[in-house]
């Protein structure tokens, strides 16, 4: 897969769940942010996979709500950035973020959608460091939410 083919992300195709994407180590001793990736459309999550390992993020991946709050918990890193889709198949992307927070160490969001009106563009993110990032998106928009949500100061 090139980045080239995947200007516009938002078809499917398959791909194993709950595998990892690592790009090559920054020049940097700053540590690498972990994401979190949740989205059951195996060609975004790929792609989406792809462009922030190209980036130099670590990354996880998740098909599901059920996978990811285990890949949450499971992780020995702290997942610094929750990437997620609001529609799930087994949950609401929001209502796991929101589980995931309640229990955990604090983390950023960025929530993704295809559809035009829906929970978060109806009533606000109401939690301080979560996002909304709208789908289609290109592979800049990704990148430029991800650096605005990480380099968000939590409060």
């Amino acid at each position: 897969m090139h980045l080239a083919d995947a200007d516009r992300v938002g078809t499917d195709h398959a791909t194993p769940a709950s595998s990892t994407c690592v790009a090559p180590a920054p020049a940097s001793d700053r540590p690498i942010p972990t994401i979190l990736l949740v989205e059951d459309q195996a060609f975004v999550r790929d792609v989406a996979c792809e462009i922030l390992g190209v980036a130099g993020y670590h990354v996880l991946q998740a098909r599901n709500a059920a996978e990811a709050i285990q890949a949450f918990h499971g992780h020995p890193q702290k997942v610094e950035l929750l990437l997620t889709d609001v529609v799930l198949p087994d949950r609401n992307g929001c209502d796991m973020a929101l589980e995931l927070a309640s229990g955990s160490h604090a983390f950023k969001a960025i929530f993704v959608s295809g559809y035009p009106e829906n929970s978060i563009t109806r009533n606000g993110l109401q939690h301080p460091g979560w996002f909304y990032l709208p789908k289609p998106f290109s592979a800049a928009c990704l990148l430029q939410k991800v650096t605005e949500a990480l380099n968000q100061v939590s409060i």
